[in-house]
């Protein structure tokens, strides 16, 4: 592995996962989610990070994506990644995965700790963001691509702006809901055979 690192800055529920599982198949050390629960992230994030940075190749979830302009100018040559994904979709994933559940982390990064009653928040923020990074990386192909695996983007894109040869399995897909309903179902029906058996 060279020393430049990876930074994959799009906001969580975009396919931050996948692409975590992907860069690791591709030999990338990578870390993230980190901090999500440090009641001062605000004030302790840049030493994390600055720390974990050292130790790490590619970076992924929170804090990483508001941290992209303090880590475009300490590690010059790497590479950052945007995960895109609709934002309504984006935000009927964020509400059925965190409900009104908060954290520290997305009381920082927000401004309020939960999505739920906050949506129109969370799409602002998430939009704003979406467009400072472009801003930010016009006309830098070399060091930016944007990925939206829900359209298809996958091995092709990313092994081509990473210069790593594609890897003979198929791109990872974590986390679809699909699949967290399908994993449900599965231990439901698991369940209810144990009972029945009891039963019997």
């Amino acid at each position: 592995m060279d020393g430049s690192k990876v930074f994959c800055i799009g906001f969580h529920k975009t396919g931050t996962t996948s692409l975590a599982n992907a860069l690791t198949l591709l030999g990338y050390r990578v870390t993230g989610p980190n901090g999500v629960r440090d009641p001062e992230i605000a004030q302790n994030v840049h030493s994390m990070a600055f720390d974990l940075a050292e130790k790490f190749d590619a970076f992924q979830d929170n804090p990483w994506p508001i941290l992209y302009r303090e880590m475009d100018l300490r590690f010059p040559g790497s590479k950052f990644i945007l995960t895109l994904r609709d934002s309504q979709s984006w935000i009927k994933s964020q509400v059925k995965h965190f409900g009104e559940k908060e954290t520290p982390m997305r009381r920082w990064i927000y401004g309020v700790g939960c999505p739920v009653g906050n949506e129109e928040t969370y799409i602002q923020r998430y939009e704003k963001h979406n467009r400072e990074v472009l801003a930010h990386f016009k006309d830098r192909s070399k060091d930016f691509m944007t990925l939206d695996l829900s359209h298809g983007d996958g091995w092709e894109q990313l092994c081509r702006f990473l210069g790593k040869d594609v890897p003979d399995v198929e791109f990872p897909h974590a986390n679809k809901a699909a699949d967290r309903e399908r994993k449900q179902s599965s231990w439901f029906r698991m369940f209810r055979r144990l009972r029945l058996r009891k039963a019997s």
